[in-house]
């Protein structure tokens, strides 16, 4: 734990929460890890908080009543903005329980952003159970985008990634470009793309936009190890996209990592408008998902 880190506990459960950035340092159940953790700052995006909009902007700009937006390039390799605005500023502490703790951050209007928000984070922990929601009100004069996402890193206990099977309700797949950017709508996806049955992590090589069926707690993936237990990601009907990304584990165990990102929209959603939500002066929107051990 950092020293602006914070800790919640629930019957055997434990999680921790960064003050920097509000992410999600770790999730067990029983001693047992059902998220990657890490030590220091978030090796590419672990467990972080990705407001006011998920995944990339297109060239780090978009239109927005009238007026071209000119965000900051936080992927220099591909010219895009990356992420959203809140993952590497401090949060300020709302609420700190046993079992849970809120934190709040203020999105300015500034650095091409159109209108300010204020964000406010809740994990709350239960004994196999984690659940995070997040409230996004407008406090501006004018409409304000708003997109959700997060980035966990889903394990199973000790047991190597590359050895559990993934599944992911997947119903559509979105093609892109050298820059990870959509080049036209969602489409099907064939039974190759296809993760509605469980697959080995090993064989699985993804850096890819899937539409999942939405519910009002609808499972996103499960990580299932040999020995049966697992990890079920889940999300409010605010939530129809998911990135799933396999990279080579930057955490220290061997193989692959294994990233399943809930989000309220797809990749450029700020240009394409796709599941984009428009918050008026005053609105709150809340969205909720959750982490859940199975045994």
């Amino acid at each position: 734990m950092a020293p602006s880190d914070y800790e919640i506990r629930a019957d055997g459960a434990r999680a921790v929460v960064t003050g920097v950035g509000a992410g999600l340092r770790a999730f067990t159940v029983g001693g047992a890890h059902h998220v990657e953790t890490y030590e220091g700052d978030p090796p590419m995006g672990a467990g972080c908080v990705l407001i006011p909009w998920p995944n990339r902007t297109a060239g780090a700009r978009f239109d927005w009543d009238g007026t071209t937006r000119e965000l900051d390039v936080t992927e220099p390799a591909r010219g895009n903005a990356i992420h959203g605005l809140v993952r590497k500023r401090p949060w300020s502490l709302v609420e700190h329980a046993d079992d849970a703790v809120t934190l709040a951050i203020d999105v300015p209007a500034e650095h091409g952003w159109p209108q300010p928000l204020h964000v406010e984070t809740t994990y709350a922990l239960e004994p196999t159970q984690l659940t995070v929601t997040h409230v996004v009100t407008n406090t501006g004069d004018g409409d304000a985008p708003a997109g959700v996402g997060t980035h966990p890193y889903l394990r199973v206990g000790d047991h190597p990634s590359g050895e559990c099977t993934l599944t992911v309700p997947t119903a559509t797949v979105l093609d892109v470009d050298d820059a990870q950017i959509p080049v036209g709508p969602a489409r099907e996806v064939t039974p190759e793309e296809s993760l509605r049955r469980p697959r080995r992590v090993a064989d699985l090589r993804l850096d890819t936009c899937f539409g999942v069926r939405r519910g009002v707690a609808g499972v996103l993936a499960e990580l299932h190890a040999p020995d049966g237990t697992g990890t079920r990601l889940w999300g409010d009907n605010n939530v129809g996209w998911v990135q799933a990304f396999t990279p080579d584990s930057p955490f220290g165990r061997p193989g692959k990592a294994v990233a399943v990102e809930p989000m309220t929209c797809p990749p450029d959603a700020l240009n394409s408008r796709t599941d984009l939500v428009v918050l008026q002066p005053g609105a709150t929107w809340t969205v909720r998902w959750g982490l859940e051990a199975l045994s």
